[in-house]
C-alpha cells in the first residue's frame, strides 16, 4: 500500500474528528459552504457561457487554423513544430477546445514524435489563462487589467517555447 491511497481518507478523517473536537456541525458548515459556491456558479454562469460560445465560434469559423497559418513561418524558424501551432492558439482559451486540439495533432502524428511529445508538454504545462482570468475577475465583479492579460500571455508565451526547448534536450 502507497502513502498516496490513504492520503485523501486520512485528511478526510483529520477533518471530521477536527470538527467533532471543536464541537462544530460539520454538517451545517458543509451546506453553508455548498450554498455560498453555488451563488457562486450562479454569478459567473454568464461570463462562463460567453467564453465557451465565443471559443466554440472562434474554433468553428477557421480563425484558429488562419491563425496558425500565419504564424507557422515564424514557429518554423524558432523550431516550434507546426503541428503544435494550433494547440498554442487555442490553449490559453479554452481546454477542452485545447484536447480537442491535441487528439486531432496526436491523430496525425505520433505521439512519440517530437511534435506529438511538445503538444503533449504544452498540455501539461500550460493553463487556460485567458479563462481562468475571465471566472476569477467575474467572480470579484471587477474587470481584468491589461498587465494580468499581457503577463498571462507572456507566461504562455514561455510555456510554449521551454516545451519545444524542453523535449528538444530531454528526446
Amino acid at each position: 500500500m502507497r502513502v498516496s491511497d490513504i492520503f485523501i481518507p486520512a485528511v478526510i478523517t483529520f477533518i471530521l474528528l477536527a470538527g467533532v473536537v471543536k464541537e462544530v456541525d460539520i454538517a451545517q458548515e458543509f451546506m453553508l459552504g455548498a450554498k455560498e459556491n453555488l451563488v457562486t456558479v450562479f454569478e459567473i454562469l454568464p461570463s462562463l457561457i460567453l467564453l465557451m460560445t465565443a471559443v466554440g465560434m472562434f474554433s468553428a469559423s477557421g480563425a484558429v487554423d488562419l491563425i496558425a497559418g500565419i504564424l507557422s513561418p515564424m514557429t518554423q524558424f524558432l523550431g516550434f513544430p507546426k503541428e503544435c501551432v494550433g494547440l498554442a492558439v487555442i490553449r490559453p482559451m479554452s481546454g477542452s477546445g485545447a484536447l480537442c486540439t491535441l487528439e486531432d495533432t496526436l491523430s496525425k502524428v505520433s505521439p512519440d514524435s517530437y511534435a506529438g511529445r511538445v503538444a503533449s508538454v504544452i498540455m501539461g504545462s500550460t493553463e487556460t489563462t485567458i479563462y481562468t482570468i475571465s471566472v476569477y475577475f467575474s467572480a470579484i465583479k471587477q474587470r481584468a487589467y491589461a498587465a494580468v492579460f499581457a503577463g498571462a500571455c507572456f507566461a504562455d508565451l514561455c510555456g510554449f517555447v521551454f516545451s519545444a526547448l524542453i523535449v528538444r534536450l530531454y528526446f
